[in-house]
């Protein structure tokens, strides 16, 4: 599978790249606008891609086709999940990855972001990464198939950084699910920047500020 994908540059030769999941229904344009909101100072030259999730139906909403990263049938934690979707969107992310490298940029200079269902992927294929990355970003999501993911995981993925965030009032994916993944992540001797927020699934100008914070963080090479 390979995705379609949109393309942002904060500067001429990027030397670092972020891959950024959109959520479910929604599609890469849905964070394009928040580049210029991270007000990333001039010498993080970055290359933004967001890519765009293949449709399928959705069991949730009653089999109704839209944009989504795998299948859902239930928001239920620990309800069945669609293995196959997970894992072949987790290979189309793997594909943009290694796009990236090819065109130049180190892998510990690429950032894995994604939002709800783009956060699930984003955590499931960092933690299986044979080399360490700049960073994982994981927004108001979860860790999907947690009970492979002991055995699933990396020593080279326990060196990249782990950011995650929450809504305190998040009535799609539940607070308790982003504090359960991020208790499973500490397990397994992940470093997670925990943030929660007076917000629902959504983001906030503070979360926007730590964002901005954390990458500039990473990609300087003082994490």
């Amino acid at each position: 599978m390979i995705l379609e994908t949109i393309e942002l540059q904060t500067a001429d030769n990027p030397d670092a790249s972020i891959i950024w999941l959109h959520g479910l229904g929604a599609d890469g344009h849905d964070f394009e606008g928040l580049v210029p909101e991270l007000k990333l100072p001039a010498s993080c030259a970055i290359r933004f891609i967001f890519p765009h999730a293949p449709y399928r139906p959705i069991t949730l909403n009653n089999g109704y086709v839209m944009r989504g990263w795998y299948d859902i049938k239930s928001l239920e934690f620990g309800a069945q999940q669609d293995q196959q979707g997970i894992e072949e969107s987790a290979a189309a992310l793997n594909q943009l990855i290694d796009a990236e490298i090819a065109r130049g940029i180190r892998h510990d200079r690429i950032i894995l972001a994604g939002f709800s269902q783009g956060g699930a992927i984003v955590l499931h294929t960092g933690v299986r990464s044979q080399q360490p990355l700049a960073g994982i970003m994981a927004l108001s999501t979860y860790l999907p198939l947690a009970d492979h993911f002991p055995q699933a995981v990396t020593a080279a993925s326990k060196q990249t950084p782990v950011f995650m965030a929450h809504g305190l009032q998040d009535d799609i994916v539940k607070y308790q699910y982003g504090v359960t993944s991020r208790g499973r992540l500490l397990e397994q001797g992940y470093s997670v920047d925990w943030h929660e927020y007076p917000m629902s699934h959504s983001l906030c100008l503070e979360e926007i500020q730590d964002i901005r914070h954390w990458v500039i963080t990473c990609l300087s090479g003082d994490n």
